[in-house]
């Protein structure tokens, strides 16, 4: 699997000779998105609206962002302001190929590591499907008290009608500027109802977000960890996300010593992954949490994160689904 991490930082973060080489396939994938963006604008391909306002939760840039904890965040606001919403994903990394209930006890290898992390922090529905319009469909049928969606990563997803769209941005901005492979974008930049910048500073009228430590606990029997006691301890961290550095870097803020072994984005553990000599714990993330159950073992630790994110963000949104109206 590419480690999508690692190409930011040494092909997409500037415009290199080897960027540069790539270009005329970028050409070529920014043409098709052209002909694509006719083919919906002229109806020969076709959106489906739903009866319920989507909030769509994406970005321009391949790798991590931070797009799931900002769903965390939002799902939890929407439901203390009194809605009931839903969450649909793509499921990456999962098998399935129609629509599908994920639950706390889903296996990671059929439901992805993002949407099993949604569903064990949520008491909201989640489904997947590579099918988003159908796997939206399931979850309104089996659930109709859920008046709105919540789309993780769907920016992309034109199919899929949408009433709100937040693009989620961190510290590499667009990174060099240049559609794949050259560089980093999946599309180029477009206008969005809200922009979300993690970890950076925004501007006016967007929206800042950032990532705050919320404890550690242990992944066999979710029992707390005091920080105290990690730091007087010889620490392994392993991570399989889009922007590994980020975890590694959280952890030193917080005064931890550890030995890295970083993974490329939705890495499948093994037992010997996290085999380490001369080690008395090892840090995870909560989404390679979901992957490395291992019921033997004591010494997997961890991290949970909290998004902290503007307020006004909410406020835009809730002015925006007062205004809704079912569609058709």
């Amino acid at each position: 699997m590419i480690d999508l991490d690692a190409l930011s930082r040494r092909l997409w973060g500037a415009r290199t000779p080897g960027s540069l080489l790539l270009l005329p396939l970028s050409g070529l994938f920014g043409a098709a998105l052209l002909i694509r963006a006719a083919l919906y604008a002229t109806g020969v391909l076709r959106t489906h609206a739903l009866a319920v306002p989507v909030i769509v939760v994406g970005n321009f840039l391949v790798g991590g962002t931070g797009k799931t904890p900002l769903v965390l965040w939002l799902v939890q606001q929407l439901a203390r302001r009194g809605l009931r919403p839903g969450v649909v994903s793509r499921g990456y990394g999962g098998r399935n190929s129609t629509p599908l209930a994920v639950s706390t006890t889903s296996a990671p290898e059929e439901a992805g590591d993002e949407p099993l992390l949604l569903a064990r922090r949520l008491g909201a529905p989640v489904w997947i499907g590579r099918d988003r319009v159908a796997a939206a469909r399931a979850l309104l049928a089996r659930h109709p008290s859920v008046n709105v969606l919540v789309l993780d990563d769907g920016l992309q997803h034109r199919r899929l009608a949408r009433d709100f769209e937040i693009a989620v941005f961190d510290a590499r901005n667009v990174g060099n500027g240049w559609l794949l492979p050259a560089g980093p974008l999946r599309e180029r930049p477009r206008t969005v109802d809200a922009v979300v910048r993690n970890g950076v500073a925004a501007a006016h009228g967007e929206f800042a977000m950032r990532l705050v430590p919320a404890g550690f606990f242990r992944l066999r029997d979710g029992a707390p960890v005091e920080l105290a006691w990690l730091r007087a301890r010889k620490l392994h961290a392993a991570a399989g996300i889009g922007r590994p550095e980020g975890f590694f870097q959280t952890l030193r803020e917080l005064g931890l010593q550890f030995t890295s072994h970083a993974y490329p984005d939705h890495h499948v553990y093994t037992a010997h992954d996290l085999r380490f000599s001369d080690c008395d714990a090892v840090l995870l993330t909560e989404k390679d949490a979901v992957k490395c159950a291992q019921d033997d073992r004591t010494d997997l630790i961890v991290l949970r994160v909290e998004a902290e994110v503007d307020e006004g963000l909410l406020d835009r949104i809730a002015a925006r689904l007062m205004k809704f109206t079912p569609h058709g």
